[in-house]
């Protein structure tokens, strides 16, 4: 991982849209940071597109990208929330918002119970595990909880991980939960679905014009295929586990770390 010093320039210059980790990326201690959203504000604003992708569940990403005035939330100033590592997605249309999917209905109401099968066999075998908090929201994948509300160690980690894919499942982890999904989904996969849906785009004929921001696990395939990938200091605590890692990293963590990187894109628009 290079210092984010040495992204060149004119590497920076042609860039037009960004992807962007939600969690201990945009966040700090579950929080998007003044600073943050201030970023994705000012891309959008220079014209770039901004989507966000991300492991959490669906119905959490729809206060983020509608806003909520009742608890005085604005909407985040993003094209798409990608939810649930790439299965499901909510874009703009108009003047308003649809809900996107990659499998049917019959397909998702199947593996809903089959999930909820799983999701008792872990609590069960796995001293610790909890279904997370935020899985009420989620419509295509089970989430175990190991470092948000509950601690597992890598060892308890592991044991979810060969559950899930002993009963079939695609597992990923990331910062803060252990995912498991029937269907080969990704934030990469994700991230070339999101891009025909709202374009008709091809990510990989323009990749030299996107870049990602990431922290964890669940951001390996985006770190494996992006030319431009940053990840946020904090990304060091993990390194060691991925098997691709970012091309260059901040110097500051989380929330300011995105900031940090979106300061380097804006200023080669400046030139």
């Amino acid at each position: 991982m290079l210092p984010l010093s040495d992204w060149p320039l004119s590497a920076r210059q042609g860039l037009v849209g960004v992807f962007t980790d939600i969690d201990d990326t945009l966040t700090t201690h579950g929080s998007i940071t003044p600073d943050a959203l201030q970023a994705l504000a000012d891309l959008r604003a220079a014209g770039l597109q901004v989507i966000g992708i991300t492991g959490r569940p669906i119905g959490w990403c729809e206060t983020l990208i509608k806003g909520d005035p009742e608890r005085g939330l604005a909407p985040w100033p993003v094209d798409a929330m990608v939810a649930e590592n790439g299965a499901v997605a909510w874009v703009r249309e108009g003047n308003g918002f649809k809900k996107i999917y990659q499998q049917s209905a019959a397909a998702r109401a199947r593996n809903r119970a089959r999930m909820r099968s799983i999701g008792e066999r872990i609590e069960r075998e796995v001293p610790g595990a909890q279904i997370t908090r935020d899985s009420p929201g989620r419509e295509t994948d089970l989430a175990i909880d190991h470092a948000e509300f509950a601690q597992l160690s890598t060892e308890q980690i592991a044991r979810v991980v060969a559950i899930m894919q002993a009963e079939g499942m695609h597992t990923t982890v990331s910062s803060i939960h252990t995912h498991g999904c029937f269907g080969q989904f990704n934030k990469w996969q994700g991230a070339l679905w999101i891009l025909q849906q709202l374009w008709r785009r091809s990510l990989p004929a323009e990749l030299e014009r996107w870049v990602f921001v990431g922290d964890s696990g669940n951001d390996v395939a985006m770190f494996e295929h992006f030319t431009h990938s940053v990840g946020v200091a904090n990304i060091r605590k993990v390194a060691d586990q991925l098997s691709h890692r970012p091309r260059y990293i901040t110097t500051s963590e989380r929330g300011a770390g995105f900031a940090e990187a979106a300061a380097a894109i804006l200023a080669a628009r400046q030139v």
